[in-house]
């Protein structure tokens, strides 16, 4: 019994190691691409694996579409929202959040720049469950910035009269902004600009404007967690 266990666990580690090989390939191509650029046979030719064990391990194009999207989704809260999780409520917070989101866009986590902007654009106007785990996501992602926005204006680093839902969107279209002009012209400036705009409007807001940093220190290197 004990050898057809060892053998069972074997299995189970190689299918899921293959599983993030492909995740991992299916998530750069999506970047690019598209996820209508996936297809189980792509990915099994690309990764020399056989059809049939991809097969196995997705089901169909959708599933492999949806992991990808879920996968995506880990990685995105990995570099973009861990590193502020310990950090105190406040304007800082915030700032350190979108920091992270720039770095994330502008060293290419994912090769097409930011994952959840590329296939917003290619499912927003479809229907069905890819379409809803991507909305899923992308109003998740709003709303973890409007709560870390509203714990902050809590804490005293914001007014009470602040519009969150509006201050979000404004550092959020900031954000995308930079990531397509970056994308589409090669623009690494476009992040600087960003920066220096989601700055300026936490400035503008904050109660405290010396508790955010002077200037953007934004070199798109590694995530802020400070």
């Amino acid at each position: 019994m004990s050898g057809t266990r060892g053998s069972t666990d074997g299995r189970v580690e190689r299918g899921n190691q293959t599983r993030r090989l492909v995740l991992d390939r299916t998530m750069d191509i999506a970047s690019v691409e598209g996820l209508e650029g996936l297809s189980l046979g792509r990915i099994a030719t690309e990764l020399k694996l056989s059809k049939s064990g991809v097969f196995a391990l997705f089901g169909s194009k959708e599933e492999l579409q949806l992991a990808t999207v879920r996968a995506a989704t880990d990685v995105y809260a990995t570099h973009v929202v861990h590193p502020t999780r310990e950090l105190p409520p406040g304007a800082g917070r915030v700032w350190a959040l979108c920091r992270n989101w720039l770095t994330y866009s502008s060293t290419r986590v994912f090769a097409g720049g930011c994952f959840f902007y590329a296939v917003a654009a290619e499912f927003d106007a479809r229907s069905g469950p890819v379409h809803d785990a991507i909305a899923t996501s992308l109003d998740d992602w709003v709303g973890y910035v409007e709560r870390t926005i509203e714990k902050a204006r809590l804490a005293g680093g914001f007014g009470a009269e602040l519009d969150v839902p509006q201050l979000a969107f404004e550092i959020i279209a900031l954000m995308e902004a930079a990531n397509a002009k970056s994308v589409l012209h090669g623009d690494e400036v476009a992040y600087e600009r960003a920066a220096r705009g989601i700055l300026n409007r936490l400035r503008a807001a904050a109660t405290d404007p010396a508790a955010l940093p002077g200037s953007p220190d934004f070199g798109g290197d590694t995530p802020a967690s400070a």
